[in-house]
């Protein structure tokens, strides 16, 4: 692959939205009525990439061999506050 994607996610106090190439895809916006269960996103979290295979999405047919290796590039990881 030769080109790169923008992934981003923007968060805010009670909303949530997940961007590829400026798009969104995804938003989740808090409930008033939520506690720490219905909205865990009211305290500091980690970054974890990784290039994950298998589980119960991916793996439920087996994963094709011949596609190995393979590896992810980040070129860059911003974080604002």
């Amino acid at each position: 692959m030769d080109t790169f994607h923008v992934y981003a996610v923007d968060w805010t106090k009670d909303k949530v939205d997940f961007f590829v190439d400026d798009k969104m895809y995804h938003s989740v916006a808090r409930n008033p009525q939520d506690d720490f269960n219905g909205w865990p996103f009211d305290q500091k979290f980690h970054v974890i990439m990784n290039v994950a295979v298998g589980g119960n999405w991916g793996g439920q047919k087996g994963v094709d061999e011949s596609i190995w290796p393979q590896r992810m590039e980040v070129d860059y990881v911003r974080v604002y506050q």
